[in-house]
């Protein structure tokens, strides 16, 4: 099994600190089950039921970015 760098550690706390913190709430009313792409850095994200289809949207927005990937509504895997 592959280990997380530093970096890798750093952008899945950031990422989930700003779902819980400002998107939980208005998200996972209405789009449980979907899948955020998340940049952490701006908060911009793209959300779709197809995790790949919101891959594409935002990489073409910000093809050197790493993102936060989480489904909407379920808990994160414990690192």
């Amino acid at each position: 099994m592959p280990s997380m760098t530093t970096s890798h550690l750093e952008l899945v706390k950031q990422g989930q600190a700003v779902y819980d913190r400002e998107l939980r709430p208005k998200l996972e009313p209405k789009h449980k089950g979907e899948y955020l792409v998340l940049d952490v850095d701006t908060g911009e994200y793209e959300l779709d039921e197809d995790e790949c289809a919101a891959i594409r949207r935002a990489r073409a927005r910000k093809p050197h970015t790493l993102f936060y990937i989480l489904r909407v509504g379920y808990s994160p895997e414990r690192i």
